[in-house]
């Protein structure tokens, strides 16, 4: 029997009590979303696995929420949200203007985490900076992924384009598996935590060229349709706290915490527990703090960025791809 019919059955039980106790047990009733079906899209990014957590920690049950996750790589995430199958999703900033651009209307509703140095591009032993990638090949998402995002950035700061280099679309785990296999077809990979990791530990197979750490560019958010958003403002509110409970629990809890996230993508907690070194999750502070301008400030610069290199060909109205109610 679930929380709310056990209440239910229970005020019925109490009737004859009288309306004073009947009263009294009403309040327990969470005054939440009750019960609210929402299908989440992640992928096995470090930064979105306190979702994980809060979902398997019940944290999200606790708020009311019936949430179901699914892995979908990000080059298909707005595919699904577009479909109905997804009400909600995890992604970097960037990725909601290219998104809402496109035609798939997306809110941000609060910060997930920022890269310092779990985002990266590896190289073979040969290459030494980044102008020495002209002519080279490098293995990248799809266009509209972070990957791909971060390989422009990268490139932009170094005075030079994507038309400078050969690209291969591999997704971020492929891409350091080929590292790893000794791919000799592929000069250059962009990918990220928990894989950056599997390259670092292997420095005969290439090196860490440059991380968030040299560029810091790489924040992701949590966002839903503005119509689930209408619809379950409280679960919206739940999905949230959710999440921000999860952040408590990793610090009242880190060694049962970094268990439940590692199994998630197959490590145990204490390899987890390394790859969560070069993020930072953002608590309700942070987010307050980073929305109060800095998210602002860098959708602008991103957003021209996108449409520079033609991976959006209108701009997005910037003002209405975040709704701030929720962490305040």
């Amino acid at each position: 029997m679930n929380r709310i019919n056990f209440t239910l059955t229970a005020l019925r039980q109490l009737a004859g009590w009288g309306t004073a106790a009947a009263a009294a047990l009403a309040l327990c009733v969470p005054a939440q979303a009750q019960n609210t079906k929402v299908t989440v899209a992640i992928s096995g990014w470090t930064g979105f696995a306190p979702l994980v957590l809060a979902y398997e920690a019940g944290l999200f049950k606790q708020q009311g929420l019936d949430v179901s996750i699914k892995k979908i790589p990000q080059k298909d995430r707005h595919l699904a949200i577009a479909s109905g199958d997804v009400q909600c999703a995890a992604t970097t900033v960037e990725t909601w203007v290219v998104w809402n651009a496109n035609g798939v209307a997306t809110t941000q509703i609060f910060q997930l985490d920022k890269s310092f140095g779990a985002d990266g591009m590896v190289v073979k032993p040969g290459i030494s900076k980044i102008t020495d990638l002209k002519g080279k090949t490098v293995a990248a998402s799809a266009p509209g992924t972070a990957p791909y995002f971060t390989l422009a950035w990268m490139l932009k700061k170094n005075g030079m384009s994507l038309k400078d280099v050969t690209i291969v679309n591999l997704e971020p785990q492929a891409a350091a598996n080929a590292f790893i296999a000794g791919n000799t077809q592929i000069d250059a990979g962009m990918t990220y935590e928990p894989y950056l990791g599997a390259v670092r530990a292997k420095p005969e197979a290439g090196k860490i060229l440059a991380t968030t750490l040299d560029y810091p560019m790489v924040m992701d958010t949590f966002g839903c349709t503005p119509k689930f958003l209408a619809d379950n403002p409280k679960a919206a509110q739940g999905l949230t706290n959710g999440y921000f409970a999860a952040l408590e629990m990793i610090k009242a809890e880190p060694k049962k915490s970094f268990e439940i996230m590692g199994a998630d993508v197959k490590q145990s907690g204490e390899q987890f527990e390394s790859s969560q070194k070069y993020l930072r999750w953002q608590d309700r502070a942070a987010n307050q703090k980073f929305f109060a301008g800095e998210h602002a400030a860098f959708t602008k610069e991103a957003a021209e960025l996108l449409l520079e290199v033609g991976i959006i060909r209108n701009m997005p109205d910037l003002s209405r791809l975040v709704d701030t109610r929720f962490i305040n």
